[in-house]
């Protein structure tokens, strides 16, 4: 008499869900997206908000919406190539909050997060007049720190 052996059910599951179609890979642009868009567009806004807050030395309001805005700025800096007008948005935030710390003494963290935008316009392609600008700013922002750590 044969004794016939059952594979164990996780087994099973295993090499059925190997059966089926292979996954379409999406050729969307993912910052088409309206979703994607609007979440620009609400980064930006943020943006526009906090300089205005820290300009009229109200830090406490500018700090709360660069929180606000750290969540968005991952979101549109998570798509493998993001539209400039993402960037610019990511870099204001990033460059907002460098300069509120530069504003309180705190050099090396502010340094920190000009560095990230130096990176970002550096290798930005291709290049342009506002790229120029804003990797420039970077660099003067990143002097203006040294100065105060050497």
């Amino acid at each position: 008499m044969r004794v016939i052996r059952l594979l164990p059910a996780p087994a099973i599951a295993a090499f059925l869900a190997g059966c089926g179609p292979a996954p379409v890979a999406s050729t969307a642009d993912p910052s088409t997206d309206a979703r994607y868009v609007r979440t620009v567009q609400q980064l930006q806004a943020i943006d526009r908000d906090a300089d205005s807050f820290f300009q009229r030395g109200r830090a406490d309001q500018a700090a709360a919406l660069i929180e606000k805005g750290q969540p968005l700025e991952k979101r549109v800096l998570a798509v493998p190539h993001p539209p400039f007008d993402a960037a610019a948005a990511a870099s204001d935030l990033d460059d907002l909050y460098g300069r509120m710390l530069l504003s309180n003494h705190h050099y090396g963290w502010a340094r920190l997060l000009f560095q990230k935008n130096f990176a970002r316009w550096k290798h930005w392609a291709p290049a342009t007049a506002e790229s120029g600008r804003r990797l420039k700013q970077a660099v003067d922002e990143i002097a203006e720190c040294d100065k105060h750590l050497d």
